[in-house]
């Protein structure tokens, strides 16, 4: 897949010198809870070689982060007993999003895109504390001097997880699965009450 990218890259700039061609991976906030090189060790784990790739062959990169991996000398922890945990599974965890920027601006140095940040959640309020936490999370990189060029919310519509169904409603937007009526939840309209003030 690596080499597919760097030849499809080349191909596209060849043709097209000007068109911007990047790279999205899901990136998680990684910390240590113990040795700081943890997180350089398990990094590497997890994403291989694909920082290298968009190093060298990529003009952009995309960001999918939902929640942190905490690790120590014997691997991944499990969240504290007392950590508010999401339908999905994970850590409600919203400051994430702001690491994994700074991580990726760091290790990558490539403008940044975040492609997918979400929360699946039945309590519309808490996907509205979700949001304005990652949204004011990426006000504070771009003050920073980060190039961060979007923040898109996965996902507009309840849709199929793959490894959960229908089960975790991500949705700005609440999908009947009989009717198929699509009802917007007051998420929906605090983050588009955000954007049109140009609150991020």
């Amino acid at each position: 897949m690596q080499d597919a990218h760097r030849q499809a890259y080349t191909a596209m700039k060849a043709i097209r010198p000007d068109l911007p061609v990047g790279i999205t991976l899901t990136t998680q906030d990684i910390q240590s809870a113990g040795s700081q090189e943890l997180v350089e060790i398990y990094s590497r784990r997890l994403y291989g070689d694909w920082v290298e790739v968009a190093r060298t062959h990529a003009d952009f990169f995309g960001i999918q982060t939902y929640t942190r991996f905490v690790f120590d000398e014997t691997g991944m922890r499990p969240p504290p007993p007392d950590a508010e945990m999401t339908l999905a599974g994970y850590e409600f965890y919203p400051e994430a999003l702001a690491n994994t920027i700074r991580w990726a601006h760091r290790a990558i140095g490539k403008p940044l895109y975040v492609t997918e940040s979400g929360v699946a959640t039945n309590d519309d309020a808490r996907r509205i504390a979700f949001i304005d936490a990652a949204l004011d999370g990426v006000r504070s990189c771009l003050d920073e001097g980060i190039p961060v060029h979007s923040y898109l919310y996965w996902s507009l519509l309840d849709n199929f997880e793959w490894t959960s169904g229908y089960g975790v409603p991500f949705g700005l937007v609440a999908v009947d699965r009989t009717t198929f009526k699509r009802t917007p939840r007051p998420s929906a309209l605090h983050f588009g009450r955000r954007a049109r003030a140009n609150l991020i």
